[in-house]
């Protein structure tokens, strides 16, 4: 049995708001999972009511095989970091760090060895005497991590910790989180809306809209076969390009371009989906400028070119509608100008317009 099972699991607010949705998740021991999705899609309150912050409106939540709906937040044997870090101001680093042991009656010697071996691993061995006010975002941060992992708890609930640092703060924190994870190997449930931040730290990620799951799966199931056109258009960045169009003919219109959609779909799906509307899905890194054979090639119009270093971000219009290609910078068009770009066969994805879920065969296996 899985360390954490969640079996259809609801929450109903007293005015009627429905915030999550039968909800079903099995979380084995040591896992790193992260929820992901848009603000109000329902993380945050998934987190808090396996907390126990929350009641669970409907729906069975279990531990190690254990029905804890009803224990309270402490019997729970969880370790929750807060968005807003939650240190005590007048305490130390040393004394932020300690104060759970001391609540527990853990002995003195035993809360110093923990302390300096968290102190250690986390790299505040210096700032122990410092007040919270005198520490930068970061390192507050990191005291806010080593107070839930100083319990050695079984499970360790992050809601957004990282929200309120800097872009270079929020790069060091997910690598430093992952190695803590590492070295402890605690089941953790990780929530953020940064697509970024899921794929880099996560085992399993659950992506989450209006408090329904949309997909469960690895960083690389999520990218290279998501399961609609959200999860489609929320993993990976820039977000991927859809061309909506109609099927005639096996064909479908894209610009100036006529593709023949018998290279992504199969016949019986090519006479299923006749006459009807489909989105055409392809990512702007699953492109090469230029013409190329087994290829969809497709004619734009260059309207602005974006250099971030690394490679180029390139707008261009496609007859009516908009797309972004990734380009090596050294390849950077000109802008206000028309180019080729090819698409190789298993880069497209074809969705139903009607109920947004892919129709092309996976991808990746």
């Amino acid at each position: 049995m899985a360390y954490l099972t969640l079996k259809n699991i609801n929450k109903i607010y007293p005015n009627g708001f429905h915030a999550v949705h039968d909800f079903n998740l099995e979380i084995e021991r040591g896992e790193f999972i992260v929820f992901v999705g848009p603000s109000g899609c329902g993380k945050s309150t998934t987190l808090r009511m396996i907390a126990g912050l929350e009641n669970i409106s409907k729906g069975d939540f279990y531990i190690d095989g254990v029905r804890a709906n009803d224990k309270g937040p402490r019997e729970r044997q969880i370790a929750m970091v807060f968005q807003s870090y939650a240190l005590y101001p007048h305490m130390s680093v040393y004394d932020n760090l300690a104060f759970g042991l001391t609540l527990q009656g853990v002995d003195e010697d035993v809360i110093e060895e923990r302390v300096m071996k968290t102190a250690k691993i986390l790299g505040l061995t210096e700032y122990l005497d410092r007040k919270p006010r005198a520490l930068s975002g970061g390192q507050r941060q990191r005291v806010a991590v080593g107070r839930a992992i100083i319990r050695k708890v079984g499970v360790f609930l992050m809601d957004e910790p990282l929200s309120n640092l800097d872009a270079k703060q929020r790069v060091t924190m997910r690598s430093e989180i992952t190695q803590i994870h590492r070295e402890t190997k605690a089941t953790t449930i990780y929530v953020t809306h940064d697509q970024t931040e899921a794929m880099t730290m996560a085992d399993r990620i659950v992506v989450m809209k209006d408090g329904y799951i949309q997909q469960v799966g690895t960083p690389y199931e999520l990218y290279f076969n998501p399961v609609n056109l959200f999860v489609a258009g929320f993993i990976g960045e820039p977000p991927m390009n859809f061309v909506p169009t109609t099927v005639n003919g096996g064909k479908a219109t894209v610009g100036n371009n006529m593709l023949d959609l018998s290279h992504v779909l199969s016949g019986e799906k090519l006479a299923q989906y006749e006459g009807k509307e489909v989105v055409l899905g392809f990512r702007p890194e699953g492109i090469e400028l230029g013409e190329k054979k087994d290829a969809y090639n497709v004619d734009c119009f260059v309207e602005l070119t974006e250099l971030l270093g690394d490679n180029t971000n390139v707008y261009v219009n496609i007859g009516k509608d908009r797309a972004i290609l990734k380009v090596d910078p050294h390849d950077t068009p000109s802008t206000d100008v028309d180019i080729r770009f090819s698409i190789a066969y298993d880069n497209v994805y074809v969705f139903d317009k009607e109920t947004e879920h892919v129709i092309t065969d996976p991808k990746r296996k």
